[in-house]
């Protein structure tokens, strides 16, 4: 049985995720963290499905290894792929995450809501669903935005190459009317800034990393998880990746020093 002082475990297909994670860090400052970023297969977007389970759980495997309470899937796709799966394979709670559809058709006013996403996502059975369930309530545009994630990837959030596939991928929205448009990728809101300067400051973006920070305290709070001691957690990294890159890149779109260690090919032990 895991005890409250145990980390919690987070991953994502790369550098997305801490998006997730700083939320994460925001809400329950006093909890270890343990982070994994795949970023030498990201993106997961375009690998096949099966790949992508077999890769996550691997890594809640590696995660549950090192005394993780619970797992947070910071990865719309991961979750897609794989969020039944590493429920069933470990006993810890599993939190997962995905687009924000239905927020995002309660909140416009326009009635119009661009939903910004990664074809793995866009493709998945889980996002049809969501579509199916909440689309009905607002005129849905989904647009799939190869690039964006490997520029995050690259640590590039607001050079001219970011700029014009932001402008790209958001056209049709504008073209629409949408005045509401889903961040459907953990990368994304390391884009806000750029998306917000692309399609005006009367446009609306949700980003899901709050939403999931809170829904991570209340399954913790549930099963008297919560690490009760006064002292700011600490957080370790891996990366599959380029090791010089993650050292650059992970710290800058965290937001504090970080020592990122070598994910081993994605095996736990």
């Amino acid at each position: 049985m895991a005890e409250d002082g145990a980390p919690i475990g987070v991953f994502d297909s790369g550098v997305g995720g801490l998006s997730v994670l700083r939320e994460i860090r925001t809400l329950l400052p006093h909890e270890d963290l343990l982070y994994v970023a795949d970023s030498g297969r990201a993106p997961w977007g375009d690998k096949p499905i099966d790949e992508v389970r077999s890769w996550s759980l691997d890594i809640a495997s590696f995660l549950t290894a090192r005394g993780a309470k619970a797992i947070v899937i910071a990865c719309n796709v991961g979750t897609a792929a794989a969020a039944e799966a590493v429920r069933a394979a470990l006993s810890v709670p599993v939190v997962a995450m995905e687009p924000a559809v239905k927020p995002a058709a309660e909140a416009t006013r326009s009635g119009v809501v661009g939903i910004l996403t990664t074809v793995g996502t866009s493709e998945s059975d889980r996002f049809r669903s969501l579509l199916e369930r909440y689309g009905s309530r607002a005129t849905v545009v989904t647009q799939p935005a190869p690039g964006l994630v490997e520029q995050v990837e690259a640590g590039d959030v607001t050079g001219p190459r970011t700029r014009a596939l932001v402008e790209r991928y958001t056209k049709p929205f504008k073209d629409a009317g949408a005045d509401t448009i889903v961040l459907g990728c953990t990368h994304y809101p390391f884009l806000k800034d750029v998306i917000a300067e692309v399609v005006g400051s009367d446009v609306t973006l949700i980003d899901t990393g709050p939403a999931i920070a809170r829904q991570l305290q209340r399954v913790l709070e549930g099963r008297n998880l919560l690490n009760p001691r006064p002292e700011i957690g600490t957080v370790r990294f891996w990366s599959s990746g380029d090791l010089g890159v993650a050292r650059r890149v992970i710290p800058a779109l965290y937001g504090a020093a970080a020592s990122v260690e070598p994910f081993p090919d994605g095996r736990p032990g």
